[in-house]
């Protein structure tokens, strides 16, 4: 009795054993067969690739559309103050006190607070090259003149652009502030608001047009290898037939037509995120001269989160190519058992 019981565990080895070098086999003929067929229908092949490219590309430009405006809005953001304008001559003393009653306001970030003589300073720090104006200023009654009738300023960041009501509401109430505020200029509360709701509408339509045209291409994509797949499997229905006839499973028959159109996706992926680092190093210096932030999508692209950036794209391209051709396999299986069902 034990001797057939290690008769039995034996034999079960080697049936596994067996089964696991034949499973083998099948996967190294699927795909030889599938790199075969890529080749066979090679035009048909290239189309369905060219397509596939368009339609990773255009997402690939849609996620780096988005996130260098809305990065861009938000540097804006962080670079925004707003400045309130004093009577020349207010004290630093009464200056300071002001800009601790603003500070206790939650969403005030940051205050920084000027006199007449130090907006005066700045004044001929940003003109120190322009010669007609420093020799006008070398006046020492010009000087004076000039700092007499220069504001004193008070610039404040703020957490959230969108919600200035606290600091309005000081500005409007505080006895301190009615008194020293130059009542001849408003406070800056807008200034630069209109570019970024701007970059932000832009990013918007960044994001949805582009997933819009992605999920066209994508479509256009996908019937393109559905058809490209339908004719190949019509050009070897003979061969489908007769590998049916020496009892190849409907697996075996599906899987070189999937790796037929992984192919195309893994050469799609690698193809469209190429383009696209490429493309994005050649327009980034001009997009930089117009203000737009491409430090985010910089970083990402020029460290180890690039290979990443590649294997997501294939796997993408990967899941379209499966997905079209599992559509054309199971389109063509079960036009083949409807056809027996009528013949019986």
């Amino acid at each position: 009795m034990p001797k057939n019981k290690k008769v039995t565990k034996q034999n079960l080895k080697t049936m596994s054993k067996s089964s696991n070098i034949q499973k083998a086999r099948s996967s190294s003929r699927i795909l030889k067969y599938g790199a075969i067929g890529f080749t066979r229908n090679i035009w048909l092949s290239v189309a369905a690739t060219l397509v596939m490219i368009v339609t990773l590309v255009i997402l690939f430009i849609t996620v780096i559309a988005s996130v260098i405006l809305a990065g861009t809005a938000d540097t804006m953001r962080e670079k925004i103050d707003i400045t309130i304008y004093f009577e020349p001559g207010t004290y630093v003393t009464t200056l300071s006190s002001m800009a601790n009653t603003m500070r206790s306001e939650k969403n005030v970030k940051s205050v920084e607070i000027s006199t007449s003589e130090e907006e005066y300073q700045k004044m001929i720090e940003e003109n120190k090259d322009n010669e007609d104006i420093m020799q006008t200023l070398e006046d020492e009654t010009m000087r004076e003149l000039m700092i007499s009738g220069m504001d004193a300023t008070m610039r404040i960041k703020v957490f959230d652009v969108n919600d200035l009501s606290g600091v309005k509401n000081i500005v409007n109430t505080d006895k301190e502030f009615l008194i020293h505020i130059d009542s001849d200029k408003l406070p800056t509360y807008d200034v630069n608001r209109t570019e970024i709701e701007t970059i932000t509408s832009w990013a918007n339509i960044a994001r949805n047009g582009g997933i819009v045209l992605s999920i066209v291409f994508l479509a256009i994509s996908i019937l393109v290898i559905f058809n490209t797949i339908r004719m190949a499997i019509f050009s070897r229905r003979e061969e489908i037939y007769m590998m049916k006839l020496v009892g190849a499973d409907n697996s075996f028959i599906r899987g070189p037509f999937l790796i037929e159109a992984q192919i195309s996706g893994v050469i799609a992926g690698v193809t469209a995120t190429t383009i696209g680092y490429f493309g994005f190093h050649i327009l980034a210096p001009h997009l930089e001269r117009y203000g737009i932030d491409v430090s985010a999508i910089n970083n990402i692209l020029e460290s180890k989160w690039l290979v990443l950036v590649y294997v997501a794209t294939i796997l993408i391209g990967i899941l379209i190519g499966t997905i079209s051709s599992t559509l054309a396999i199971r389109k063509y299986l079960s036009t083949r058992k409807s056809h027996r069902r009528k013949r019986k």
